[in-house]
């Protein structure tokens, strides 16, 4: 079985957004349900990021010379 985690990160954030969709709106809840959000979604943006800064540095370390 092929773990795809990019994609696995963007369904979790789309499943957590179509969670936070069928909570009761209150004063409470708001502030939450717009963090939950925010954690969520950041998951798959700072994954991107991590690994594309992984490929750099090993993009550079293969062109060094021996």
């Amino acid at each position: 079985m092929i773990y795809n985690l990019e994609e696995r990160t963007a369904k979790f954030g789309e499943n957590v957004i179509k969670l936070c969709q069928t909570v009761q709106i209150t004063e409470i809840t708001k502030a939450i349900i717009n963090q939950l959000i925010r954690a969520a979604t950041s998951i798959g943006a700072n994954y991107m990021e991590a690994n594309q800064s992984s490929s750099k540095v090993e993009n550079v370390s293969h062109c060094l010379p021996d």
